[in-house]
């Protein structure tokens, strides 16, 4: 009998994978056309083109599935975690890091929140994030909330660990932007880690900081994991909540 695996789609969507396929499509047909009509130099261009769509869309793919995973494992266990602590993980989608924060805590549970939008992550339900998290054998330790992260509906100081992968930067408004980075750093206890993963990190530093904040770092990640599309680079920051500040 076959073993049922969790799935954990890819990211950008459907509409992601589409714009691969036509591009590559595209580029054949020119191809064949341009060979048909002995126009050398474009078969060669089109053959060229064809070869970096393919590379990045591979790229692409890996980053989603398993090149993240990899990513997350190596944060997650930076972070030293003892195994009783409160996580959450802002735009969990279908629960790739989550489940990943979730295996570290025997004794204690990981919260995912999403609004489960399509267009952020192919399959992208909460139906599918229970579902991996039933396969992996840990749904006992996750709960799954539908909540927007400019508000979250948590109190403060109710998390010791926040997570967040490819999500701040789809909050196309920077305010709006602002003000989920604040909602996470509310529900953060003092003392507590933030770990966030974006393709607009690096402009995140003044905004945590602001919130209350301490030690924001930068750290562009490892390149050999493909993570992400070549050529686009993503940054981790990492912080911690001031013990002295109150929410």
């Amino acid at each position: 009998m076959r073993q049922e695996r969790a799935k954990y789609g890819i990211d950008g969507g459907y509409a992601g994978v589409a714009c691969f396929c036509f591009a590559e499509v595209s580029l054949i047909a020119c191809r064949r056309w341009a060979k048909n009509h002995n126009k050398r130099l474009v078969v060669f261009l089109t053959k060229v083109g064809a070869m970096v769509v393919l590379r990045i869309a591979t790229g692409y793919v890996h980053s989603s599935i398993s090149g993240k995973l990899s990513v997350w494992r190596n944060l997650l266990d930076e972070l030293d975690l003892r195994g009783d602590e409160q996580v959450l993980d802002i735009g969990c989608g279908r629960g790739a890091v989550l489940i990943s924060a979730a295996k570290r805590l025997p004794r204690g549970r990981a919260t995912g929140v999403d609004i489960w939008r399509l267009r952020d992550q192919t399959g992208n339900t909460r139906t599918a994030a229970e579902r991996n998290a039933r396969i992996e054998g840990i749904n006992e330790r996750v709960k799954f909330v539908d909540a927007d992260a400019r508000v979250l509906p948590f109190p403060s100081e109710s998390f010791d660990v926040v997570l967040s992968n490819l999500t701040f930067h789809n909050i196309r408004d920077a305010g709006e932007r602002a003000r989920a980075l604040h909602e996470a750093v509310r529900v953060l206890r003092p003392g507590g880690q933030l770990r966030i993963v974006d393709g607009l990190a690096n402009r995140y530093t003044p905004i945590l900081q602001n919130a209350g904040c301490v030690d924001v770092t930068m750290r562009k990640l490892d390149q050999r994991t493909r993570y992400g599309l070549p050529g686009h680079r993503l940054t981790l920051v990492l912080a911690k909540k001031s013990k002295e500040h109150n929410s």
